[in-house]
């Protein structure tokens, strides 16, 4: 598989704080890459800084052999190559769901509405919230709109998709709705680097996983190396506060 995404010496630090320190990691196409780690130890910082959202202090991040920029000129176009879907949802709450699936294929790429509004409405139906299309996310439930936040990303075609802890705001009835659909997009092929606290579908979406701690990969391997056999001490005690069988 070529190589799509490339972080190189990647280091972030919020005033005197070191959130991620010479980070590198390499992603394949069509690789799914989980990563995992106590709090606060730079996960969600480390999404961020591959989408744009925040500035790199020091390295680069390259998609395609092209250097992501916060540019302005460059960052709308990184965001429609690399999407990101969060905790949040952050629907449009005076939008009904099939206006906030559109709205950024018809104003940022300028495709035809009647376009945009087919293929949400067969995406929508893909993830069973068809008969969702006019609701008003007020009306939904937090996994209704996790999906949708999910299809929302999934519009703009990205060449990655960074999801960051979306079900770590719901319910745990509603986390396997959510948890079902990102099986089926990486069963698909779908390049993605995941942030989550839940080790069962980490085990079973993964092809590597990276263990984070203090901005730093401390260990990374299948699966079946992670959680089988862990190599790191730190690694081991993190995993015995999970049950992921």
């Amino acid at each position: 598989m070529e190589e799509i995404l490339k972080i190189n010496n990647l280091s972030k630090k919020f005033n005197d704080i070191v959130v991620l320190d010479n980070l590198s990691l390499s992603v394949k196409k069509g690789e799914v890459v989980v990563i995992v780690g106590p709090s606060g130890c730079g996960k969600s910082t480390f999404l961020r800084c591959i989408n744009g959202l925040e500035d790199i202090d020091e390295g680069e991040v390259l998609l395609d052999g092209e250097k992501v920029s916060r540019n302005k000129k460059n960052l709308s176009k990184t965001r429609e190559r690399i999407g990101m879907v969060f905790q949040s949802y952050d629907l449009f709450p005076h939008k009904n769901i099939l206006q906030n699936i559109t709205l950024a294929p018809i104003k940022v790429k300028k495709r035809k509405k009647a376009d945009a509004e087919e293929e949400a409405l067969k995406l929508l139906d893909r993830v069973g919230l068809l008969s969702k299309k006019d609701s008003y996310p007020r009306q939904l439930s937090g996994g209704q709109k996790q999906r949708v936040a999910i299809i929302r990303a999934l519009i703009m075609h990205p060449e990655v998709l960074l999801l960051d802890e979306i079900t770590a705001a719901l319910d745990p009835e509603m986390v396997r709705e959510v948890l079902d659909v990102v099986l089926s997009l990486a069963k698909e092929g779908r390049t993605m680097l995941i942030v989550t606290h839940e080790m069962a579908f980490a085990r079973a979406v993964a092809d590597r996983l990276i263990f984070l701690e203090g901005g730093k990969i401390v260990e990374e391997g299948s699966p079946a190396e992670f959680f089988d056999n862990p190599k790191t001490e730190r690694l081991k005690s993190f995993l015995q506060t999970f049950s992921y069988e």
